[in-house]
C-alpha cells in the first residue's frame, strides 16, 4: 500500500507533501483561505465605497441624489475626486430652503384670496370643507373685484 520511496528521497517528508493520487489538503485550505479574503476585501470596498451614500441618506433627497450620482460616477470612472466630493457633501448639512418658500407661498395665496392647493403630503381634504373654502374665496374674490371696480369709478 504504501510505495517504497526512492533512495534519494529524505526519509523524512513535511506534512505538505501529499502522495501521488491524494488530496491535496494545502491547497484546498489556501483556496478556500483566497476566495474568503477576495470576498472580504470586496465587501470592505464597496462598504467604503457607499460611505457617502449611508452618511447622505438621512439628509434631504436632493443632497441624497447627488451624493448618489457622484459615488457612481466614481465607481465607473474611477475618478476619485467624485468620491471625495460625495463625502464632503454628505457631511455638509444643507439648509431647508423650500419649507420657508412654501409657506410665503401658502401667505401670498391666502393674502390673494386664492385657495391653496392640495398638498399632497397633507390628509385629503373632506368634500364640505373644501366646498366651503372654495366658496369663502370666491366670495373673498369678488368682494375684492367689486372694490377694484368702486375704486375705478371713483377716479
Amino acid at each position: 500500500m504504501s510505495e517504497p520511496l526512492h533512495p534519494n528521497a529524505p526519509h523524512h517528508l513535511p506534512s505538505f507533501i501529499t502522495a501521488p493520487g491524494d488530496t491535496d489538503i494545502l491547497m484546498v485550505v489556501v483556496g478556500i483561505v483566497l476566495i474568503a479574503a477576495v470576498l472580504g476585501v470586496g465587501n470592505v470596498y464597496l462598504r467604503l465605497h457607499t460611505l457617502p451614500e449611508r452618511m447622505a441618506h438621512k439628509s434631504q433627497k436632493l443632497q441624497f441624489e447627488i451624493v448618489a450620482v457622484l459615488g457612481l460616477l466614481a465607481l465607473f470612472t474611477h475618478i476619485h475626486l467624485f468620491w471625495i466630493a460625495g463625502l464632503i457633501l454628505a457631511m455638509i448639512d444643507l439648509p431647508d430652503f423650500s419649507t420657508p418658500l412654501r409657506r410665503i407661498a401658502g401667505s401670498v395665496e391666502k393674502m390673494a384670496g386664492v385657495p391653496p392647493e392640495q398638498d399632497l403630503t397633507e390628509p385629503p381634504v373632506g368634500d364640505a370643507t373644501h366646498a366651503a373654502a372654495t366658496d369663502d374665496a370666491k366670495a373673498r374674490i369678488e368682494k375684492a373685484a367689486g372694490a377694484k371696480s368702486e375704486v375705478h369709478s371713483h377716479a
